[in-house]
């Protein structure tokens, strides 16, 4: 019997075919062919249009939107954001410069830099600036490096950077410092 949620997973993926007339191909098929985008939508298409159960349904439509080839790095810096590249690629660029441990993990929407936990991300966060969220615990708030307030909970303070040169000897010190306190 299953008991971890990969388990469980890996054991509804296997009867797929049998429950639902499909196997995760053809669902995954289906669901990239729907241009779905939100788990819900995808859920509620797979119910109501194809009479699958909600907990194949989930199953489905997470997996679906989950397995995409597409570079989160280059959907984050494409279109209308792709003159920010170069304030990303020189804040990469500084924080593998701090060591052989820095951890460059994309996600949906930003960059976690981590160590042994994390102690920076890198968000585009408008048309026109990149912020740099750092977790500095102790460390005043300036005209600068401000406050983290709602940018991210997962970090204490934020820089706003509209141009690569931004990405100075000071902003290099407060990520060193973030990195070094992640150690």
């Amino acid at each position: 019997m299953p008991k971890t949620p990969e388990e469980m997973a890996a054991s509804m993926i296997a009867n797929l075919k049998e429950k639902t007339g499909k196997a995760l191909p053809e669902w995954l098929t289906i669901a990239k062919k729907s241009k779905a985008v939100k788990h819900g939508e995808l859920v509620k298409l797979l119910k109501t249009d194809h009479g699958v159960t909600h907990g194949f349904a989930n199953l489905i439509a997470h997996e679906a939107l989950s397995k995409t080839d597409a570079d989160p790095v280059e959907a984050q810096y494409g279109g209308d954001k792709k003159a920010l590249k170069p304030i990303y690629d020189a804040l990469i660029q500084a924080a593998r410069k701090l060591g052989k441990d820095v951890d460059v993990s994309p996600k949906k929407t930003y960059v976690s830099l981590r160590r042994s936990k994390q102690f920076a991300l890198v968000q585009p966060s408008t048309k026109t600036r990149v912020d740099l969220g750092l977790n500095l615990k102790g460390v005043k708030p300036g005209p600068r490096l401000e406050a983290s307030g709602s940018f991210n909970s997962m970090c204490t303070h934020r820089v706003r950077l509209e141009n690569k040169a931004a990405v100075d000897a000071e902003l290099k010190r407060w990520l060193k410092d973030a990195y070094d306190a992640a150690g």
